[in-house]
């Protein structure tokens, strides 16, 4: 099995930053990972090296200007329906599809479930790792199960939805299963008869814009698409991850505390106890909104967004995130959490 050495790495993440791998090979199926993984062991330091699996690139800040390692892409793609019942489709994706990709198929066919995640950029192996979410929905909310090839032991396990311990952009793969699993497929279980879900953001106000009067998962997908498309950066033209930080979540104590003192402050109720915070509007009312220095800064759009505008480095990105993140903390005594996988 053949490796590329000192492989650019800048085409398969969205910042668009400039890192090589040491050691870079892609795989299409559970063989040729199984190869792949085998092969490893045969490079200098053998299995010392580290393993990064990378999907679509996303959701990853390179921070080096070598990952000294072996990046193995993840390529297996494939769709299909693979089994129905009176209210239910189960649509299987490998996990190498590109995400938006899915969601189109999944509209076509009239699956509903996946319209409200339009646009997400990355891949369908990343949707159940960092439970992907957007305008009200979560991924987790219709993933039936998910396959993965342990990468030490060589077998494959199915995790149901609940074995995947989904939380907040969080998941079983993310925290005590991190490193252990390669995902290679989900199954996703949607619906034949649609439950629209318009209340969370701009949605309404963009139907409306649309003239839409009547409801579909086609309209509510292109809202979205259209809001996503107004508010936040094309990666092929401005490199960014999407939205860099969590939205963070506070007791309903302490966001009355934040609201004494901040009566503006941006809140969405997660649960009778618990509420989520709006990173965006901390990071805009820390001034950072529109920010620039060097090659990188923050959206203008849209301040959860860290930008690469063409010659920033990973480095100069994450000294800019803290720098957010402290400025943050001083103001509200908030804590913010990277989404972001920092490599």
């Amino acid at each position: 099995m053949q490796f590329q050495q000192d492989s650019p790495l800048q085409q398969y993440n969205t910042f668009g930053i400039a890192a090589k791998a040491q050691y870079f090979s892609t795989f299409s199926s559970i063989e040729s990972l199984k190869e792949q993984l085998e092969a490893t062991k045969k490079l200098p330091l053998d299995n010392h090296l580290p393993l990064l699996i990378l999907g679509g690139g996303s959701n990853l800040l390179f921070t080096q200007p070598v990952f000294n390692g072996v990046v193995l892409k993840n390529e297996m793609k494939g769709i299909e329906l693979v089994k129905e019942d009176a209210e239910h489709v189960y649509v299987k994706a490998f996990a190498g599809e590109v995400w938006h990709e899915l969601v189109e198929y999944c509209i076509t066919h009239q699956y509903a479930g996946l319209e409200n995640l339009s646009l997400i950029p990355g891949s369908v192996g990343a949707s159940p790792m960092q439970n992907i979410g957007a305008y009200g929905v979560e991924v987790k909310d219709v993933i039936q199960e998910v396959e993965a090839w342990h990468i030490k032991d060589n077998y494959t396990q199915i995790f149901s939805n609940a074995d995947c311990r989904f939380g907040y952009r969080e998941s079983i793969f993310k925290k005590e299963l991190k490193g252990q699993f390669v995902i290679t497929s989900v199954v996703y279980r949607l619906k034949k008869n649609p439950e629209f879900k318009i209340s969370y953001g701009a949605i309404q106000e963009e139907l409306q814009k649309m003239g839409v009067t009547n409801l579909s998962i086609n309209s509510i997908s292109q809202a979205v698409i259209n809001i996503r498309t107004q508010k936040l950066p094309d990666p092929k033209k401005v490199g960014n991850a999407g939205s860099f930080f969590k939205n963070p979540v506070v007791s309903s104590t302490r966001l009355q505390q934040l609201k004494s003192m901040f009566p503006e402050i941006v809140a969405f109720q997660v649960s009778d106890a618990e509420y989520k915070l709006a990173a965006g509007w901390l990071i805009e009312h820390c001034g950072w909104k529109g920010y620039k220095e060097n090659g990188v800064g923050v959206h203008p759009k849209q301040a959860l967004v860290l930008v690469n505008y063409g010659n920033g480095t990973g480095l100069e990105v994450l000294n800019l995130a803290q720098n957010i993140v402290d400025s943050v903390f001083e103001k509200f005594q908030v804590v913010l959490e990277m989404e972001v996988n920092v490599v």
